[in-house]
């Protein structure tokens, strides 16, 4: 494969919607992450990440940055790993809320 054609291939993520494989929406693409020495991507920058799924470490942040070795597959939209949604952390049996 040509360089030329790998960095169209490359810059046609941005912009595209970033699901888990189950369907819940993640973010959307914003940029990539290369190793400019391997020339290989090693992440996705996302802007406007799923609050529900990352909490409050992301509200009033421009972005994540996820690891491309989350990328289960890429087409009309990117999908990723389940991994994703089990970052948000459950609710603990037992535990108290204090309003």
């Amino acid at each position: 494969m040509d360089q030329e054609r790998t960095s169209q291939e490359i810059t046609s993520l941005v912009g595209r919607e970033v699901y888990s494989n189950n369907g819940v929406f993640v973010g959307e693409v914003e940029d990539i992450k290369l190793d400019l020495g391997t020339e290989v991507v090693t992440g996705l920058a996302l802007r406007e990440p799923n609050e529900e799924l990352f909490g409050q470490q992301v509200r009033g942040t421009r972005g994540i940055l996820i690891p491309y070795r989350w990328v289960r597959a890429v087409g009309d939209v990117v999908l990723v790993n389940d991994v994703v949604e089990r970052l948000e952390t459950p609710e603990e049996e037992g535990e108290e809320v204090v309003a």
